[in-house]
């Protein structure tokens, strides 16, 4: 698993220098990128992990929350003022805030792993999500396939016995007309051939799901057998 970016927006070297040390000592380390609370609004939140904000000019704070507030990353504040932690807190009601107490970098390490684990599940799940949707898709294209495969056969049936009727009079068609039907009649057998092999996949996949069910009630078996 590729490492976890995180985002440190502070207009004090010290701050994000003082997390990164805290860091050091871990067996993880994320991969850290420091700003400028002067965040423009074309900035990308969305390609950080999680953001930290601390230690930025009051004038560039808010702006910096601007960029910040959109994206669907966590964002941690970490505040030196009581005001304006509880300021943050009713205006940004997503933002963890963090009170830089004696022991804050402890705590801002606890917060910053579960909320990038917590991230990386929540985008894990909508992933599944996602190819859940894409199969399920897939799959309704498929039935219908396999339901009209009659009705495609039938009118093959027609069009291979209407063109092998015309071609069995050769005297009544032109060099052109018997070129042209023999061809529909060539394009008509791949069809057909086509076809064929969705029924050979129906069965296929009929068989793997069998083999799938008696492995599970094997195991159910198997578990309750251990009880």
């Amino acid at each position: 698993m590729e490492p976890s970016s995180v985002l440190v927006v502070s207009d004090d070297g010290d701050f994000s220098r003082a997390i990164a040390g805290r860091w050091q000592a871990e067996r993880i380390l994320p991969a850290f990128t420091v700003m400028s609370g002067d965040l423009c609004r074309g900035f990308d939140a969305d390609s950080f992990d999680l953001a930290i904000v601390g230690a930025v000019r009051p004038n560039a704070q808010a702006r910096a929350f601007q960029v910040l507030e959109p994206a669907e990353r966590p964002v941690i504040f970490v505040s030196s003022s009581a005001q304006t932690a509880q300021a943050v807190r009713d205006q940004y009601p997503r933002f963890l805030v963090l009170r830089d107490h004696e022991g804050w970098l402890d705590a801002l390490l606890v917060l910053t792993t579960e909320a990038i684990r917590r991230s990386q599940a929540v985008a894990r799940v909508q992933k599944i999500e996602e190819e859940k949707a894409i199969m399920e898709a897939q799959a309704t294209l498929g039935r219908y396939m396999l339901e009209m495969r009659h009705t495609c056969n039938n009118a093959l049936t027609s069009v291979l016995g209407n063109s092998e009727l015309l071609l069995s009079e050769p005297g009544s068609l032109s060099a052109k007309a018997r070129s042209q039907i023999d061809t529909i009649r060539n394009m008509g057998l791949r069809l057909h051939e086509v076809l064929q092999r969705f029924s050979s996949l129906e069965k296929e996949l009929s068989f793997v799901e069998q083999q799938a069910t008696r492995e599970q009630i094997v195991k159910v078996r198997s578990a309750a057998a251990c009880l």
